[in-house]
């Protein structure tokens, strides 16, 4: 625990929150909208890091007492529940041990995900929908905030894309592993023989793009196109043509947004996630490495890297770390914790 809290220099994030506490509460902090939600989301995580920590730290300080106490008294239920808190205690320090191995360049900001159905027809659709709902609950089990800025709905069921915000500290960091081909083997509900189907989604995750960082857009290389914004089943969902996609002639970038209710929103939200992929096409050409970030993840048997089997068993597995669970379910429902953890730990170990 000495050499994790060494890492996290808990003396320094105190300071931190110190300095973003006097931050919050200036009168004019809601001036500035962006900035003001950056401070107030940045102390929150500090202050529920810091808070972590130090509980972590109380609790491993009381394990000596339990242990004597048992044993003083010869105890065997008192025992027992020493040995209990020293297994929650130790998948405690390897959870805040995770945290640690996030020291990426971008690995503290905030993350745009990106999903988009691939080889499966309206099963891709389906699946592309489903680990939408993962990431979101995933998010929400966390206390993290999302933002959903485009869905592009399929015709029969699911979603063909959809690009949405999760806004908290390290989001990039953690949810950067998750890129790649996801593959899903289950008996169709849309086939009418009840046959097995094995569809696609592919997953990207950039980091959200920052004043620093200086990608520069030429209005001149951009086409504008504004379009009614809908819902499923093609229902309009306002009556204005408010939503906005955006091409980047020189790449072939096409970007898209529809969660605001003003055309002026949506173009500067949409702006936002084009500047977070060109940033990433920025560091991929600066360390020619394709792969740095996201990867080639244009074939669907070409970069797979999580398969969700429902049939004929009931199993999730990781295909770069071999870390699997047999409940599908609760996966989907948003535990990917431990996938989280495996991958972050593999990625920093093929660094060395």
């Amino acid at each position: 625990m000495g050499s994790i809290e060494a890492v996290l220099d808990l003396d320094r994030m105190r300071a931190d929150v110190a300095v973003l506490e006097e931050q919050a509460a200036a009168p004019d902090l809601w001036d500035d909208a962006e900035s003001a939600q950056k401070v107030t989301s940045k102390l929150s995580y500090l202050q529920g890091q810091l808070r972590r920590a130090e509980e972590l730290r109380s609790r491993i300080d009381d394990l000596g007492v339990l242990f004597e106490l048992a044993e003083s008294e010869n105890d065997a239920e008192a025992r027992t529940e020493a040995e209990g808190e020293l297994q929650a205690v130790r998948k405690a320090v390897e959870e805040m041990e995770v945290r640690t191995l996030l020291s990426g360049e971008y690995d503290a900001r905030e993350a745009l995900v990106n999903i988009r159905a691939e080889a499966g027809g309206v099963d891709a659709a389906d699946f592309a929908e489903q680990l939408q709902r993962m990431y979101l609950r995933w998010a929400e089990r966390h206390g993290y905030k999302t933002e959903i800025y485009e869905t592009s709905y399929a015709e029969e069921a699911g979603i063909k894309s959809t690009t949405f915000a999760v806004q908290s500290p390290y989001a990039y960091g953690t949810l950067s592993v998750e890129q790649g081909t996801h593959r899903l083997v289950r008996i169709s509900p849309f086939d009418n023989q009840g046959r097995r189907q094995t569809s696609f989604a592919g997953v990207e995750v950039l980091p959200v793009v920052e004043r620093t960082d200086h990608i520069e857009i030429d209005e001149s290389e951009l086409r504008v196109d504004v379009y009614r914004s809908s819902g499923p089943g093609g229902q309009g969902v306002n009556t204005t043509d408010s939503a906005v996609r955006l091409t980047h002639i020189p790449t072939g970038i096409v970007v898209s947004c529809q969660n605001e209710r003003s055309q002026i929103q949506n173009k500067a939200t949409a702006m936002n996630v084009l500047q977070a992929k060109l940033l990433e096409r920025r560091r991929q050409e600066e360390r020619a490495k394709m792969d740095a970030l996201k990867g080639d993840s244009a074939g669907s048997w070409g970069n797979q890297m999580r398969s969700y089997v429902l049939h004929p068993y009931q199993m999730v597995k990781d295909l770069r770390t071999d870390f699997e669970v047999g409940n599908p379910q609760g996966v989907l429902d948003g535990d990917i914790d431990g996938f989280l953890e495996s991958g972050i730990r593999w990625r920093k170990q093929r660094e060395k």
